[in-house]
């Protein structure tokens, strides 16, 4: 029995509750549950409430895409407090227009289902469906059937490949624990460690329907670049490509507690189109605002990353970045990550320099604007590093251009880099690159593009804003700087020795605006 207080909480949230759309109630129990959830528990299970503007945004893409709610199965993988199953029921019910009751009923019945791995979760999906449709169950006089299913959906889809014409989701975020099982299930998406949601949209192109099938996810945007998500590209490109992607403008303030830049994406199985239309939106109390940044065209290589306007005024200039086939490997030059995972390494890391050590290059020894300093301004970091000996992995001899691997699309810049001073390599011989910057080495002795003009352009506005339209996620990749689109080598040592180098970068993108 209910204590007194709680009761008493409950009674008065359920009467404010009544005088809400259904849809909206829903939304507020999701919310509620999962905010009683502990924060390690809703973190590792990527448990975060779908708010209702992008659930309507994102079937309405769906129907932009040729979804018919009046014909088909639709699903939801990880229904949740149940926000997909609710819009998905009226809008059905709104399609079969003045249909008796007791079919309507019963057509909602047959077509719609939510699986979760959370029991409750499944029991509050239901009730809510159900409540949406409670004039149709009382003038039917009969009750939904059970429409939602306590399983885990990435187990096993058997009996259920193919079989939906609508794949409707806001998956879970974040990493899942490697097993055999899980990297034979998914092994035709999987790149490194898995990630749920990843993992989700694979099984989602399995549920979709073969001819038609639509697919309509609520995701972050890291799928669309870098290289643990190459697979699923692939995947994506060959047989379920996407129609439309909205890039959700706002990171903070949609979800709660969630950083991650998130996308709509609505894909469809079959299709031989090669484009999808973009579009940003602008979420605020009002409502959305949509506006759109013109066309996504896939890529050749199925792995690579997908080019993308992040704005309007991004169109032509994506469009330019389309016809340049160079990349840093024609400039002479390679891309890696730093190879001290100091993590690994902590009994060979130490503040007094010792006979044969040598200093470490964190991610703080570059500091914007180019600049370099070789001491380490953070708690824990040391200033040097004892190798194993002459033949270290760790260590590194050349000269190269440094850049952070970590930054946020709100820092002014994403590209924060500097040379590694030749000075540094010739007073120490050697230095230990962390696994927080990626270096930009030259793979042959005599590069096309010195590594001064290297170094000026990724310092450069333009760099900056083409990699705003390859990375999707908070680490700039080695594989996504070796995607850049760039010029000639003739063309960028002339654009990078003119008097004003930056608006010469402008002109050779096409950049106007």
């Amino acid at each position: 029995m209910l204590q007194p207080e709680v009761a008493a909480i409950a009674a008065g949230l359920g009467t404010h509750l009544s005088f809400r759309p259904v849809h909206a109630a829903s939304a507020e129990i999701g919310r509620l549950y999962s905010s009683l959830l502990t924060e390690k528990h809703r973190g590792t299970n990527g448990i975060f409430y779908t708010p209702p503007l992008l659930v309507c945004r994102l079937l309405d893409s769906a129907e932009a895409a040729g979804h018919d709610w009046t014909m088909g199965k639709v699903i939801d993988p990880s229904c949740g407090a149940g926000a997909f199953l609710v819009e998905a029921a009226s809008r059905m019910v709104r399609a079969l227009g003045p249909a008796d009751p007791a079919i309507v009923v019963a057509a909602i019945s047959g077509r719609l289902r939510g699986w979760d791995l959370d029991p409750f979760a499944a029991w509050l999906s239901q009730l809510c469906v159900e409540a949406s449709l409670l004039s149709q169950v009382i003038a039917s006089g009969k009750r939904l059937s059970s429409i939602t299913e306590a399983r885990n959906s990435l187990a096993g889809w058997d009996g259920h490949a193919g079989g939906y014409a609508l794949v409707m989701d806001n998956p879970a975020f974040g990493k899942l624990k490697d097993s055999i099982a899980t990297r034979n299930r998914f092994r035709r998406s999987l790149y490194g460690h898995p990630n749920l949601y990843g993992l989700f949209m694979d099984l989602a192109v399995h549920l979709a329907a073969a001819k038609g099938g639509i697919v309509a996810y609520l995701t972050p945007t890291s799928y669309l670049g870098g290289q643990y998500f190459k697979a699923l590209r692939r995947l994506l490109a060959r047989e379920a490509p996407p129609v439309s992607i909205d890039i959700v403008d706002s990171r903070e303030g949609v979800f709660e507690q969630v950083l991650q830049e998130v996308a709509l994406s609505v894909f469809r199985r079959g299709s031989p189109r090669r484009t999808a239309r973009c579009a940003v939106l602008h979420v605020n109390t009002d409502g959305i605002h949509v506006d759109p940044a013109g066309t996504l065209v896939l890529p050749k290589d199925p792995e690579a990353a997908w080019l993308m306007p992040r704005q309007s005024a991004d169109v032509p200039f994506v469009e330019r970045m389309l016809s340049m086939p160079g990349r840093l490997s024609d400039w002479g030059y390679a891309v890696s990550t730093g190879p001290l995972v100091w993590n690994r390494k902590k009994a060979s890391l130490h503040d007094d320099p010792r006979p044969s050590s040598v200093p470490v290059v964190w991610a703080e020894s570059v500091t914007g604007q180019g600049g370099f300093r070789l001491k380490p301004e953070k708690r824990g970091h040391a200033a040097f590093y004892a190798p194993a000996g002459p033949a270290d992995p760790n260590l590194v001899a050349a000269p190269c251009v440094l850049i952070q691997r970590t930054t946020s699309k709100e820092q002014q810049r994403r590209l924060v880099s500097a040379v590694l001073p030749k000075a540094v390599i010739v007073a120490h011989g050697k230095v230990a690159v962390e696994n927080h910057l990626n270096m930009v080495i030259a793979a042959r002795r005599k590069p096309a593009v010195p590594m001064t003009i290297v170094a000026a352009f990724f310092a450069s506005e333009t760099a900056d804003r083409i990699i705003r339209c390859i990375n999707a996620s908070v680490a700039v990749s080695a594989s996504e700087i070796a995607a850049m689109p760039l010029p000639p080598a003739a063309a960028i040592v002339a654009a990078m020795t003119k008097r004003d180098p930056e608006a010469a970068l402008r002109a050779l993108y096409g950049i106007t605006a």
